[in-house]
């Protein structure tokens, strides 16, 4: 073939084409081009940080079962008895004011327990509501069946109201200090009104009369009533 025949296919497939005569080729800037890596980049990040997520929730601590709260007991039966009181009516029942006739005589005995003539603390009811009281000391004048027999005393003096107290029937006697007042005060005792107490409604032993004094007094309630 001739020369003309393959100039002419040279030309057709382009080849033996001066390269200035080629067209150019566009260059794909790095902005323009498609960034493999960033997505690649990208998709490695989002696995670390699924990753960096799953490695955190194998960090935490396993969740502790709820400990059951212990139920509660039983509320405690309040008691069917009250706390005692000291000397207090719940504790001595009153057995009234004595109406009766005794035998008096002076025989105090440093025993503990109360004797004639010895004076002591006990729980004395008003005489208007014997449910209600005050500890009060108490001469001892004698002891009748299970009952000891006392009348009670006071620090108040009463010779300014004698004439008040004589309208309402209410009989006071000096007897002078003792060791029962820890401020050595005079005292007075009752004479119309004789206690009935039970033996343990007295708390504790004071002190004791004289012989003299206890038979002025003895004499004095006697006269008082009657016996």
């Amino acid at each position: 073939m001739g020369n003309g025949f393959w100039s002419a296919l040279a030309r057709l497939l382009g080849l033996g084409q001066d390269p200035a005569q080629q067209p150019a080729r566009t260059k794909q800037s790095p902005q323009n081009r498609p960034s493999t890596r960033s997505k690649a980049t990208g998709t490695r990040t989002a696995r670390t940080k699924t990753v960096d997520n799953r490695a955190a929730d194998n960090s935490r601590p396993p969740r502790s079962e709820a400990t059951p709260r212990p139920k509660p007991g039983p509320r405690p039966k309040a008691a069917s008895n009250p706390a005692p009181r000291a000397a207090t009516q719940e504790q001595h029942d009153y057995a009234g004011d004595f109406t009766g006739k005794a035998k008096l005589g002076y025989a105090p005995t440093p025993d503990g327990d109360p004797d004639p003539g010895e004076v002591v603390w006990a729980w004395v009811p008003f005489e208007e509501d014997h449910s209600q009281g005050k500890d009060r000391p108490v001469l001892v004048i004698a002891l009748h069946r299970d009952k000891v027999l006392g009348l009670m005393l006071t620090s108040k003096d009463h010779d300014r109201d004698a004439a008040h107290e004589a309208r309402y029937g209410r009989l006071w006697m000096d007897i002078g200090t003792g060791a029962w007042d820890r401020q050595n005060r005079p005292s007075e005792v009752r004479l119309d009104r004789v206690l009935q107490l039970e033996p343990g409604a007295v708390r504790r032993e004071g002190a004791a009369l004289s012989e003299p004094v206890y038979n002025q007094v003895a004499a004095a309630v006697r006269e008082a009533k009657g016996w």
